[in-house]
C-alpha cells in the first residue's frame, strides 16, 4: 500500500493507520484477544481530515488519545505524523462500541478494557 497513482499514500490507508494504532495499543495492554474474547469492539464511526500528503518512503508515526469514554463506547482521536514533523499530516477519529461477540449487540465495556482506555484520557 505504497504510493498511489498521485504519488502519495491514498486516503483509505489512513483508516488502516487508525486501526493499527488502536489495536496495537490494546494488544500491548493485554486487553485484546482476537480469538476468544466474549466482547469485541466494533467500529461504528470514523473520520479523517488531511493536511499534508505522506508518500513512501516517509516514516509514519501515530499519536493516540481517548476523547470520550462511555458505558459501552470509546472515541479515539489519532494524529498521523510524517517523519519527525511536529505538525500532523492528518487527524481523525475512530469510535468503537463494545459488543457481544455472537449477537453484535452493545454490552458494558469490560473493566480491564476501561482501565486501559482511562490511561489515554
Amino acid at each position: 500500500m505504497d504510493n498511489d497513482v498521485y504519488r502519495h499514500v491514498n486516503n483509505v490507508v489512513y483508516y488502516s493507520f487508525f486501526d493499527t494504532a488502536v489495536n496495537q495499543y490494546l494488544l500491548e495492554q493485554g486487553v485484546l484477544d482476537f480469538d476468544s474474547s466474549p466482547v469485541v469492539s466494533l467500529v461504528v464511526d470514523t473520520g479523517c481530515q488531511y493536511f499534508s500528503p505522506i508518500a513512501f518512503p516517509d516514516v509514519v508515526h501515530c499519536g493516540l488519545r481517548v476523547a470520550h469514554l462511555g458505558a459501552s463506547s470509546v472515541r479515539y482521536e489519532i494524529g498521523i505524523f510524517r517523519n519527525d514533523e511536529p505538525q500532523a499530516a492528518a487527524q481523525g477519529h475512530f469510535v468503537h462500541v463494545a459488543c457481544d461477540r455472537h449477537t453484535h449487540r452493545p454490552v458494558p465495556m469490560p473493566a480491564e478494557l476501561r482501565r486501559a482506555l482511562e490511561a489515554l484520557r
